[in-house]
């Protein structure tokens, strides 16, 4: 990113940082319906997602859905600066309710599976507050970015470990001294990374590393997601303690029971779900 680019970045983000929560998911609702109304990249790929997931609705319906889609990731896009650029106590007062903490407080190594669902940024930050967590998160090429990155997330109990060979020790490390971490397990990790398991019923290159570090370290998974209310009205925060190790002891089973709690959870409020990701590639042109 050019200093110029870096400069507007920062100048957006400040700008969405001093409104309301109110108002800034209206400035949300209006980019989700820019991307919308017209013909965006992201717009192509939530539409051949939605239609590869949920071929069962009627055109209609994946329309509506679309559009809601895209309204909740212009929200997304706003509440960015909101979240980052203002204390971790302010963003917890807007927290309106935390369902099953008590999950998050359990003895002993403990994973926290964190969809792309929501505000998922959210969801690390309050952790942090009720204990000290590790999150994997993939390191930006160019140092100033992601020195800025860090800046941003690290803070308070919040720890960060890259995408690689060091930040999987540092998980490690983190599991063997009886602490938590947390990983987004929704995205391709590529070949070397992941495994090809079914995710609405279609082959999505999935991460591995979360159900081996479950295995290796007898680690409790507890699926955490910050749920965004409407109209600006805050957020709730969510525990649940799942089972992703399957019966079978079958790395394939394993990640196939992940992907289907995920989808899951998505199926209960598809439009906070990142379906402008490519997920899919090897069953979607999304060049097309």
């Amino acid at each position: 990113m050019k200093p110029k680019d870096q400069t507007m970045a920062k100048f957006i983000l400040t700008f969405f940082s001093i409104f309301s929560l109110r108002i800034n998911h209206f400035f949300g609702y209006l980019i989700g319906r820019y991307l919308y109304l017209f013909n965006t990249e992201s717009k192509k790929v939530v539409t051949k997602n939605i239609s590869l997931c949920f071929p069962k609705l009627s055109a209609k319906l994946q329309r509506n859905l679309i559009k809601n889609i895209l309204i909740e990731s212009g929200k997304s896009l706003s509440e960015s600066g909101f979240i980052w650029l203002n204390s971790f106590d302010h963003n917890a007062a807007h927290v309106n309710r935390i369902q099953d903490r008590n999950i998050a407080q359990i003895n002993g190594p403990i994973i926290f599976l964190t969809p792309h669902f929501g505000c998922w940024e959210l969801t690390a930050r309050i952790i942090s507050i009720i204990r000290p967590v590790t999150y994997l998160y993939k390191p930006l090429r160019k140092p100033k970015e992601e020195a800025f990155l860090l800046s941003i997330r690290a803070q308070h109990d919040l720890f960060m470990a890259p995408a690689n060979k060091k930040g999987i020790f540092k998980l490690q490390r983190a599991l063997s001294a009886q602490g938590a971490i947390g990983i987004l397990p929704d995205q391709d990790p590529g070949e070397q990374g992941g495994i090809l398991s079914p995710f609405f019923g279609h082959d999505a290159q999935t991460m591995t590393l979360l159900v081996k570090l479950a295995r290796k370290n007898d680690a409790k998974v507890v699926l955490a997601w910050c749920e965004r209310l409407n109209l600006g009205r805050g957020y709730e925060l969510n525990f649940k303690a799942i089972d992703v190790l399957s019966e079978s002891g079958n790395l394939k089973d394993d990640v196939a029971l992940m992907n289907k709690v995920i989808e899951n959870l998505v199926k209960t409020k598809p439009e906070q779900y990142l379906w402008n990701y490519k997920r899919f590639k090897s069953e979607i042109d999304y060049r097309a």
